[in-house]
């Protein structure tokens, strides 16, 4: 047995000991000050090295300093994800997740009386995922997923089922051209070729049943049972499963997400694409209490058989916590002579990318109601990060770049920039310019809606922004130069305006390859 392998046995065990495998399930009503302290006081201390405040950290973590503030005084019982997102806050090298695991370890019991009532069908809340391994295997037309995952029975009662679920989307972030496509051709449970087992080397197939069956959405129930019989999953035992599908790529978009809905100790992801069409992968990790943020740890590339395999590996990720690799192919599939190279402006439709000739650039885009949309443009936000990663793998933004929700088809009044140089993200809600600067210069300006040209456009070296927050809280931010530039050429987007409305009498856009600074950032 490996270490690795040793190490997530001993850590299973703990667990499963910590959840109540083999023993009368427990409950606590209250914190001791001495238990409390055994992670508030690590907690504290770490804030102290940093030298951060609790704004600072809650800010940090993406909670509330609120509930910061709850946890340290003792009012609140810190959570697995708490620990880790103070942890990777503080860069506390796992103190914090060690401390945490003391805490819980310490917890006080107290075993009640009365007896606890079950509902006949045991819930998966029982459940937790020693290991969950998904596979994406692409043959130039077809996607294959291959998902394993090693579960444990950490309960009172046997499991006899164990939902999974399929979605598909071809085009994310325009969800009426995907409707469109879906409503019209139809993902279908023959062309899925749905295929389900249960053991160690696919022992005993395993029998489904369909929850829900929609157009772009399946969800099933794996049963521990064939016609042979039934193997349930009882207290103590663990199994693992492995279910496969297949999907055609013109319903397949370019992306595979894992979304964590039980405890999970490890997850491992690999995508494996032909090597001739010269796949660029990147991922994407959200939750609850985060926006889309790049994966902390590189994705591994190895090259083998003519084949390209992109691996990635995370252990303990939070429950409700998304991790999303997408990918773009720099060549496609053909048996031709190569052809011209794209445009600039047709690779940035083949990303998703709106082009100018579409009416949802030329007006106002929707404002949101906030803080009562909050939801919401939390989402969209998360697709326009999505997409400026998506594209800045295709090309090289030495000026920065930014991105408004009508250009990935989204009637909203949501844009962001990303300044050159930084992975820091400017977050524009209903925003608008309320007062500009007396001094004005010219730059040549892109777009990605019509990449193909460059136009001298010029703007104030100083603007003054009025934009809002997710709470709702109005606020004025004032930018300066470059920045300045990248704001106001994407809350023009969000007024219905492009730069080329902008530019002076007589002059007009110059083709791409007549302009030198691709890639470059802006003078001053």
């Amino acid at each position: 047995m490996s270490w690795k392998t040793e190490s997530y046995s001993r850590r299973a065990h703990a667990y499963s000991r910590s959840a109540g495998v083999g023993g009368s399930m427990a409950t606590q009503d209250e914190d001791s000050p001495a238990h409390q302290d055994v992670f508030v006081g690590e907690l504290r201390r770490w804030r102290e090295v940093r030298g951060m405040s609790r704004t600072a950290v809650a800010v940090a973590m993406g909670y509330s300093r609120s509930y910061v503030s709850k946890v340290e005084s003792g009012h609140e019982r810190p959570s697995r994800e708490f620990a880790k997102a103070a942890d990777d806050a503080l860069n506390a090298g796992g103190a914090l997740r060690r401390a945490w695991r003391d805490y819980e370890a310490l917890r006080p019991v107290v075993v009640r009386a009365t007896p606890i009532e079950r509902t006949p069908e045991p819930s998966t809340r029982s459940l937790f995922v020693e290991h969950d391994d998904a596979e994406l295997r692409y043959d130039g037309r077809t996607y294959r997923a291959i998902m394993r995952r090693r579960l444990v029975n950490y309960g009172t009662d046997p499991i006899t089922r164990y939902m999974i679920r399929i979605s598909v989307d071809r085009f994310p972030g325009d969800p009426d051209l995907s409707n469109q496509l879906y409503r019209d051709r139809p993902l279908t449970w023959e062309e899925l070729d749905l295929q389900a087992w249960c053991g160690e080397d696919r022992s005993e197939p395993m029998r489904w049943v369909a929850q829900h069956d929609r157009d772009a959405f399946k969800e099933v129930w794996l049963q521990f049972a064939n016609d042979s019989g039934h193997f349930p999953l009882y207290p103590g035992q663990s199994t693992w499963i492995e279910y496969t599908y297949t999907v055609r790529d013109d319903k397949w978009g370019n992306w595979f997400q894992r979304a964590i809905r039980l405890p999970t100790l490890l997850l491992s992801v690999r995508l494996d694409f032909p090597e001739h069409l010269d796949p660029a992968v990147w991922g994407l990790h959200t939750s609850m209490t985060a926006e889309a943020m790049p994966f902390r740890t590189a994705i591994d590339e190895q090259r083998s058989n003519n084949r390209r395999v992109f691996s990635w590996t995370t252990e303990e990720p939070p429950l409700h916590a998304r991790y999303r690799l997408e990918w773009h192919f720099r060549r496609k599939p053909s048996t031709q002579p190569a052809e011209p190279a794209e445009k600039p402006s047709q690779v940035m439709r083949s990303l998703g990318v709106v082009q100018s000739d579409d009416p949802i650039l030329h007006r106002p885009a929707k404002p949101f109601q906030l803080p009562e949309e909050a939801e919401v443009a939390k989402r969209v936000i998360a697709e326009l990060v999505s997409a400026a990663k998506r594209v800045s793998a295709a090309h090289t933004f030495g000026k920065g770049i930014g991105f408004a929700a009508n250009q990935i088809g989204i009637d909203r009044a949501a844009a962001i920039v990303f300044p050159p140089g930084t992975d820091d993200v400017i977050m524009l809600l209903n925003a608008r310019i309320i007062e500009n600067g007396e001094q004005f210069d010219e730059q040549y300006e892109g777009c990605l809606s019509f990449f193909d040209v460059r136009g001298l456009v010029p703007r104030p070296l100083v603007i003054h922004v009025e934009h809002q927050e997710l709470s709702g809280a109005r606020k004025i931010t004032i930018f300066e130069r470059g920045v300045a530039r990248l704001v106001a050429h994407e809350i023009d987007h969000l007024h219905g305006k492009l730069y080329i409305d902008r530019l002076p009498p007589g002059t007009e856009a110059i083709p791409i390859e007549q302009y030198g600074g691709s890639g470059l950032n802006w003078q001053y």
